[in-house]
């Protein structure tokens, strides 16, 4: 279980962010230790008491992600949480948990106030990172998952991986920053001078070229940098070293006009005809994906609904084992009232028990239709990019000098679905 946790300030900002309905299902699981009863109160609340402190990130957040093929239960989470609140030192301390649901993957956020109201202090979290690496690990072994190549050996974690904000710069056009990062390290790989590194990377969509702030720098179809020694993980000086002509490195800004230029110039028509069947595509996928949310919703809802009542008649019907008047009196003195009293307990505990399994079955069955829907939105999108490939090869015996922009334009603009 892959475990991910900062300190933070912005209370509201991070309630938003845990309530927002951009996934699937959002549950709130817990709030314990607040006044307040609804996530946006309990982290105002927190807030409110660190103005008596100088404690400024007065939050802890942590998100508890399981591996993608594996399924955890409530228990499961609920145990990883408390290990965590033993190793930070945040036993006690008032909490919120949180589900996501998207694309048939289940997550947990947990946050902590860090304010200590006996002391008025907040709680030093001193080498969190490296605790929550580790008990990360901890967690993988006792559930019998197979470790990350990172946990393993850090030098062998995914090459792949990327910051916020090459997320953030990825997600503008639509593209994914795992793929880009992986165009340019085999660009990389399978090139031994400037030349062909330059030849391989316009191949795929980039070209070389001298940045205004970093000295070499890659840019995309649609005019985006990337510093290439970060993207390659590799110090500056080692990329300078197969540059060995940096003079013949265009400026970026005259790259991106040429750029601009030629987009707007051949790919116009092209790309309204790709754009219309973006949308069609797109709409499809959205509206089934809200009808399957609504019934799932309503699925679960009804059956929230329906236990509860359930509870209620069995408790009606455990109170009334106990008899009234001179007879009940009897039962107590003869330990009869004290009999029922356990019986009614473990009776109570049972049926809480198994209302849990049935909503974790609910769960589990949502989670297999939310990800059948994800792999026939796959197959349709590969189906849709062959047929425009096929579409690509034919405009190519006209102009060939389109080959290759015209075929990632396509691609860049499909992968928006």
């Amino acid at each position: 279980m892959i475990l991910v946790g900062n300190q933070r300030a912005g209370a509201r900002d991070l309630a938003l962010h845990l309530l927002k309905d951009e996934n699937d299902h959002v549950h709130v699981h817990e709030i314990k230790g607040f006044v307040a009863t609804d996530l946006m109160g309990a982290f105002k609340e927190t807030e409110a008491i660190a103005k008596g402190t100088k404690c400024r990130q007065f939050l802890f957040s942590l998100s508890l992600n399981p591996p993608e093929h594996e399924r955890c239960t409530v228990q499961d989470f609920e145990k990883a949480i408390d290990k965590v609140e033993v190793k930070l030192g945040l036993t006690d301390q008032p909490r919120a948990i949180v589900f996501h649901e998207k694309e048939g993957r289940r997550h947990c956020h947990t946050v902590w106030s860090r304010i200590d109201t006996d002391t008025m202090k907040a709680i030093q979290l001193s080498h969190s990172k490296k605790k929550l690496i580790s008990l990360s690990k901890e967690l993988y072994l006792t559930h019998g998952w197979r470790l990350p190549a990172g946990h393993i050996d850090r030098k062998l974690s995914d090459p792949r991986t990327f910051t916020l904000a090459e997320w953030q710069q990825a997600k503008r056009n639509g593209q994914d920053p795992r793929e880009i990062k992986e165009a340019l390290r085999e660009a990389w790989s399978i090139s031994d001078d400037q030349a062909s590194l330059t030849q391989v990377l316009k191949e795929r969509g980039y070209a070389l070229a001298h940045g205004n702030r970093r000295s070499i720098v890659v840019v995309d179809r649609f005019g985006e940098i990337y510093a290439l020694p970060r993207q390659l993980k590799l110090k500056t000086k080692q990329v300078k070293a197969r540059i060995t002509e940096p003079d013949e490195l265009r400026p970026v800004d005259n790259v991106k006009a040429e750029i601009d230029q030629r987009i707007a110039k051949s790919l116009t028509t092209f790309a309204g005809e790709l754009e219309t069947e973006q949308k069609r595509l797109k709409q499809d996928y959205q509206d089934k994906l809200h009808a399957l949310r609504e019934r799932q919703r309503k699925e679960r809802s009804d059956l929230m609904e329906m236990q509860k009542q359930r509870r209620e008649t069995e408790a009606v019907a455990r109170s009334q084992r106990f008899r009234r008047g001179l007879k009940g009196l009897w039962d107590v003195l003869r330990g009869e009232h004290a009999r029922i009293t356990k019986e009614n307990k473990q009776d109570a505990a049972a049926c809480l028990k198994r209302d849990h399994a049935e909503f974790h079955a609910k769960i589990e069955r949502h989670l297999d239709e939310r990800k059948a829907m994800k792999v026939g939105r796959s197959h349709a999108i590969a189906a849709a990019k062959e047929i425009q490939i096929q579409r690509i090869d034919l405009l190519t015996v006209l102009d060939k000098n389109l080959i290759f922009k015209t075929n990632k334009f396509q691609r860049i603009r499909l992968k928006r679905l």
